[in-house]
């Protein structure tokens, strides 16, 4: 999902990383600690712990309190939050699931382009069109800032270089462990509330492309500014199963996840 978000942290100096498919999530995990926050991720048996600041907070809370125009009503005996500051990151993850109930995979989607609108100014993709024309400056530009600006959701990454059209350019940010894929564990979260309606958004709205490519074994994830997405159908992300162990909305009888079939 974009966002903006002002949480700070260093650029890693870039390095060069291929553009690799994505792999299917073949291990059990079993999460059986909370690690320390450290500035990294933690490793895959263990769930990574933030120390958010007030404008990270700030930020989940504004776009929870969007998407909770569009979510279901919560369990009996249990209270939407209402200020921007009551919700933290499980709450706001916790929205998103409530957006999910009810909807297709392209309702979905549609839900959280209309949030995205809303956190902008009348004109904004335009404004941006003129700014950033896609061109691998821009492309460049917009990874750089995705590091610092996106780190409250996504948790921490890094600039990469790739290859584009024959073309080396440092326009894609390696995400080592997707802060929202860690918390939701959830193939579908994943694909329809970040992965495909944030390419749609940059790619038709802004004029910029971008291609998220997840991987599923590890929860790391490639935001490859400057590379067309390919079309749902022809996308791996399309095929992968539910994290049957981690995920309370999982089909583990279905081959593919069934958030992805609707």
């Amino acid at each position: 999902m974009v966002a903006l978000g002002l949480q700070a942290t260093h650029l890693i100096a870039p390095q060069k990383l291929p553009i690799r498919k994505q792999r299917t999530f073949s291990n059990i995990i079993i999460r059986c600690s909370i690690a320390e926050p450290s500035g990294e991720p933690a490793s895959l048996v263990q769930k990574t712990k933030y120390n958010d600041g007030l404008f990270a907070k700030a930020f989940m809370g504004l776009f929870a309190r969007k998407m909770e125009k569009f979510a279901a009503s919560p369990k009996a005996g249990t209270e939407p939050k209402k200020g921007v500051f009551d919700y933290d990151y499980e709450s706001f993850v916790e929205v998103s699931k409530r957006v999910m109930q009810g909807r297709s995979r392209l309702q979905q989607q549609q839900v959280v382009r209309q949030v995205l609108l809303s956190m902008l100014p009348p004109g904004a993709p335009a404004q941006f069109r003129k700014l950033f024309p896609p061109t691998k400056w821009a492309a460049e530009f917009n990874a750089a800032l995705t590091v610092p600006f996106f780190y409250w959701l996504v948790g921490p990454s890094e600039v990469v270089e790739v290859e584009i059209n024959g073309v080396k350019q440092k326009s894609a940010v390696h995400i080592k462990k997707c802060r929202y894929l860690e918390n939701s564990g959830c193939v579908g979260m994943c694909v329809n509330m970040c992965k495909i309606p944030t390419q749609d958004f940059f790619t038709n709205e802004f004029g910029l492309p971008l291609t998220m490519i997840p991987n599923f074994e590890d929860m790391s994830c490639e935001m490859v500014y400057g590379q067309v997405p390919p079309s749902f159908e022809e996308d791996e992300a399309s095929k992968q199963p539910c994290f049957a162990e981690i995920c309370s909305m999982a089909n583990p009888k279905s081959s593919v996840c069934h958030k992805l079939q609707a």
